[in-house]
């Protein structure tokens, strides 16, 4: 983990770097390398020839066999031919050659004879010849210096990305074992307050006395208290749990270290629990701070499941670290450990027992106040709202959604309201962002055939008509026979009410109102299509939930073979005899359901095909559309939404006492669930 340092040097200062020691000496051993040891201007043998015959030569080395450097005498130097050549001394104080050459050795030699004899016919006297062997030491040097350096350069680039890839924490192989925790304090603080949190009243009240116990610790520990070593928030995706940490660290004012439950897990072994050692020790040092690991259970999950036998697995080791961290240090260290989940079921029994987690925190979806302001919280973004929009209709539109789904829907009606070139986001804006955040993406440039677009019609027509006969069915929001989605021909949207537990009249209206679609296209063309699809996969799982889960059967029992932490393995807990009969009530419940939806469509055929040519029309029809065509719903009920005009948006008629949930009918192909 990266630490701050408070002593920053200032912006544009001096700062000596050590490396720079290296450049300059392996400048220094280039220049030594490359500069000319033996200077004067290269020649030729013939030339040199006529210089000795001339008189000129005062004396020739032969260096390393290679090369002769030819000295001239000083009266010589003065002639015309040598005026630019005269004898320098170096940098080192001695003489240099006035001229070279290179030479061969067999060669060289028998100019030099013939030219022996040719100097002692004409009684001149031959400069003398001296052999040199000059070794270069320096060039060897660079050579060896340069080809090491290349070697430790490569070796540093390799380890710097074994030991830093994937984050901080270490550039080299051996800072592999450093926590990769994210440090936020009085240099990086957090901006985010409790006040951005919208929606999560009961999980902030929860939180919100872990702040105050770092804030004021005296105020607990004076009546015996301590403090909780560990919160664990719980919830589906996208509700805030990131969020809510991320605030409790913006109102605490203490170090907030931020990891996710990934960054233990590496490829040596031992790393994972090597990093949990660290961070430990960091939190300590900077105590009271608080630790937030986000998807603890890519670390925490049970133990001792999916393990080949003889194999070491390294997340084991990592959680058992945890788990020895978490009980070891004292409660009074002011060290607080929160982590965040949406899969409690398969986390280890050992890190949620008194002692660790002592705390967990719903974070669940949010209801109709919730949802109301969270809209709130991101309406404020967008700067330019006409006067229409409502918080509260568009928290009663969107039954079932979380946080980052309600954000998601104010983006897209931005992006909708600036696609079509308005000035304002207005309500038509969100009602089109909720549909696609339901139904996906409206494919206008899909080619469907007048059969397949009739065939939705009556299809989506069923849905909707044993639902508005059902009276344990869900309220009707919308039909729409609009493509959307990657193949979804058309979708029913529903307002169950907020509960939790459910009856089986209320299970099985729920399964007739899902046949509908497939009893439609029975009924009114005899003929079925694989537009109910998604229907049964639905009604199938919730039959087989109702029998061994629920013991919503009379010949099963009172038997629930419920398994959410994988004990029974690959095992199924009952016999073959018991599989059978599970088997023969589950196709039993849903012929059943099949049987009393066709009975219901048939005796209300004029209806439904009232309600499908209005859908060929206008392919959008609300629940006041249905209410104009087939009367009202004759189950006394709570007002829902309804729509002023089916033409534009709908409108809501939802008393503050009513808090929908969400739901989304099945379409022909595939149905979006919100």
């Amino acid at each position: 983990m990266s630490e701050i340092n408070n002593n920053k040097p200032k912006p544009g200062g001096f700062r000596f770097n050590p490396y720079w020691i290296y450049g300059i000496i392996f400048i220094v051993m280039l220049v030594l390398t490359f500069f000319p040891r033996s200077s004067g201007r290269s020649t030729n043998w013939n030339d040199v020839r006529e210089m000795i015959v001339q008189g000129d030569v005062q004396k020739l080395i032969v260096v390393n066999e290679q090369i002769v450097e030819v000295y001239l005498k000083k009266d010589s130097t003065g002639k015309d031919q040598h005026k630019n050549n005269a004898k320098q001394e170096d940098f080192l104080g001695g003489s240099q050659p006035n001229y070279y050459f290179e030479i061969e050795k067999g060669y060289f030699n028998n100019e030099i004879k013939d030219l022996k004899e040719e100097l002692k016919e004409k009684k001149i006297q031959a400069p003398p010849i001296s052999y040199e062997s000059h070794s270069d030491f320096v060039g060897q040097l660079f050579q060896w210096l340069f080809f090491i350096g290349i070697f430790l350069i490569f070796w540093s680039i390799l380890f710097r990305r074994v030991g830093g890839g994937g984050g901080g924490g270490g550039s080299n192989i051996f800072s592999i074992g450093r926590a990769r925790a994210q440090l936020f304090d009085k240099d990086t603080k957090v901006n985010i307050s409790f006040k951005d949190v919208a929606g999560l009243e009961e999980a902030k009240v929860e939180v919100m006395e872990v702040v105050d116990f770092l804030k004021n610790p005296k105020k607990y520990t004076n009546l015996g208290g301590k403090i909780p070593k560990g919160v664990l928030l719980v919830g589906p995706p996208g509700t805030g749990k990131t969020l809510l940490a991320k605030a409790v660290a913006g109102e605490a004012g203490v170090p907030f270290f931020s990891l996710s439950g990934s960054d233990f897990v590496e490829m040596f072994v031992g790393v994972g629990a090597s990093r949990v050692r660290d961070l430990f020790k960091q939190a300590k040092e900077k105590a009271p701070c608080i630790i937030f690991i986000d998807e603890i259970d890519a670390v925490g999950r049970a133990r001792g499941k999916n393990l080949v036998q003889g194999s070491n697995d390294e997340r084991e080791n990592t959680l058992n670290q945890l788990l020895a961290e978490m009980d070891g240090f004292g409660t009074d260290s002011g060290v607080i450990i929160m982590a965040a989940t949406n899969r409690p079921d398969i986390l280890d029994s050992a890190l949620l027992r008194p002692g660790r987690f002592d705390r967990q925190i719903s974070v669940d979806r949010p209801d109709l106040a919730g949802r109301e302001q969270i809209f709130k919280v991101h309406l404020k973004p967008l700067t330019k709202l006409a006067g229409d929009v409502d918080a509260h209709k568009l928290a009663a539109q969107t039954p079932g959604f979380a946080g980052a789904e309600i954000a998601n829907v104010c983006n897209e009606a931005a992006l909708i309201a600036a696609r079509h070139g308005k000035e304002h986001v207005d309500m038509q804006d969100f009602q089109d962002a909720i549909d696609r955040v339901i139904g996906g993406l409206e494919k206008k440039n899909k080619i469907i055939s007048p059969e397949e677009k009739q065939i939705v019609a009556y299809h989506e027509a069923g849905h909707a008509i044993a639902g508005w006969f059902l009276e344990n069915a869900d309220p009707l929001l919308k039909v729409s026979i609009v493509p959307r989605g990657v193949a979804a021909l058309g979708y029913a949207q529903y307002l169950p009410k907020e509960q939790y537990l459910y009856r089986t009249e209320q299970l099985l209206d729920s399964m007739c109102m899902t046949l509908g679609g497939r009893a439609a296209e029975d009924i009114f063309f005899g003929k079925i299509s694989t537009g109910a699809q998604n229907d049964l996969e639905r009604i199938t799982k919730m039959a087989y939930s109702m029998v061994t889960i629920y013991g919503m059967s009379d010949k099963v029992g009172n038997l629930s073979f419920y398994d959410p932490q994988g004990e029974y393995g690959y095992q199924k807990p009952y016999s073959e005899k018991t599989s059978e009969l599970i088997d023969e009530e589950v196709r039993s419940i849903i012929a059943g359901a099949y049987t009393r939806c066709k009975n219901l469509l048939t005796e209300k055929k004029e209806e439904l095909k009232a309600v499908a040519e209005e859908l060929l029309q206008k392919e959008i029809l609300f629940q006041a559309d249905l209410e104009r065509l087939i009367g009202k719903r004759p189950f006394e009920q709570k007002p829902v939404l309804a729509a002023e005009n089916t033409e534009s948006a709908t409108e809501t008629a939802i008393p503050e006492t009513t808090e929908p949930e969400a739901s989304a009918e099945d379409s022909p192909v595939i149905e979006p669930e919100s």
